[in-house]
């Protein structure tokens, strides 16, 4: 993924499920500055349908949200003439390579993967080949597409060490087939956390529904979560220690107005916490404003996105065989 006579971009690949819609925190954390890394990066964005597959899904319920989460990566600003965007099942390298790999794979190394200890633990009735095997697919997406860098979460580190590792171990045996990824560490390097658990991280999973903003939320839906935020006993718009709550509005509000830790205390001194509630809600629905309009746009449009989700396969296709045919070439198996 290079442009010709000019220097060449490093790669940043990212895959997100079909089954979810982010959350403020993703916003603030990452998906703001997309438009941004598609001139400073070569993007590469796909919507990771396989990997869903080691849950039972409604087969019509995957299909929906497939093309939802494709409308999503567009109506967050990824430009399909600046970054590749796909869906995975539609590039059989994906699985192709991922079996090439589980190959290469030690059965200890995938029965020490923490997400799949969890996950088995969650679905006790399925715990079937494709959870213990899915690090193999998640290190075909990368080194396919020859990644530079991967933007990791958490619970995502321990994915990348091992697609590091069966890279490493494969160049090692072979020479170099593929490029050894590195995790990207986004620069905003803030944490937003829960509106009802000010403790712990903001996430889509929480049972408490008032506990997080999605980036489609409704903006009377999004005010009125940030009413019933959780805070203190104080009266005092401040940042300190043991003000978890507001210290979480305070950074959101700082990070979406541009404005510093101390301007906004001063801009809310002698102000209640119902006023500055009210300011941090309104700030959030308008900055997501753009993304829940594009949403219903794209949505409705199913041409337009069949045209751009094809064309991104092929494209896909046409980079990812390349590596393929590499690895092929050096494993033994018989040109075509």
């Amino acid at each position: 993924m290079e442009e010709s006579g000019k220097k060449e971009k490093q790669t940043i690949l990212s895959g997100i499920q079909p089954t979810g819609v982010f959350t403020l925190g993703n916003y603030i954390g990452a998906i703001r500055n997309w438009g941004k890394m598609q001139e400073e990066y070569d993007c590469a964005y796909f919507v990771a349908d396989l990997h869903s597959l080691t849950v039972r899904q409604d087969p019509a319920a995957l299909r929906k949200q497939s093309l939802d989460a494709f409308a999503l990566l567009l109506s967050c600003g990824i430009d399909p003439e600046k970054s590749l965007i796909f869906i995975q099942s539609h590039v059989p390298a994906h699985a192709e390579l991922s079996w090439i790999l589980s190959c290469y794979t030690q059965f200890g190394e995938l029965s020490r993967m923490t997400q799949f200890k969890d996950k088995s633990a969650k679905h006790a009735d399925n715990v079937n080949a494709g959870l213990f095997t899915y690090p193999a697919l998640m290190a075909a997406d990368i080194l396919l597409y020859q990644a530079d860098l991967v933007p990791v979460g958490a619970d995502q580190k321990q994915h990348l060490e091992f697609t590091r590792d069966v890279a490493t171990r494969f160049n090692n045996l072979y020479g170099g087939a593929f490029k050894i990824p590195e995790p990207y560490i986004s620069q905003t390097g803030a944490k937003i956390m829960s509106l009802q658990e000010p403790t712990k991280k903001m996430s889509k999973s929480d049972e408490n529904k008032n506990a997080f903003i999605t980036i489609l939320d409704e903006p009377n839906v999004i005010i009125n979560k940030f009413k019933r935020a959780v805070t203190d006993s104080e009266k005092e718009v401040c940042f300190r220690e043991g003000k978890d709550g507001i210290n979480n509005l305070i950074t959101i509000y700082s990070i979406l107005t541009g404005k510093t830790v101390a301007q906004v205390e001063q801009e809310f001194a002698g102000k209640g916490y119902g006023d500055f509630k009210l300011a941090v809600g309104e700030v959030v629905a308008d900055k997501l404003a753009p993304v829940r309009e594009n949403f219903k746009r794209y949505s409705a449009d199913r041409a337009y996105l069949e045209q751009v989700y094809r064309a991104g396969a092929d494209r896909a296709a046409a980079i990812s065989a390349r590596t393929l045919a590499k690895v092929k070439k050096k494993v033994g198996l018989a040109a075509r």
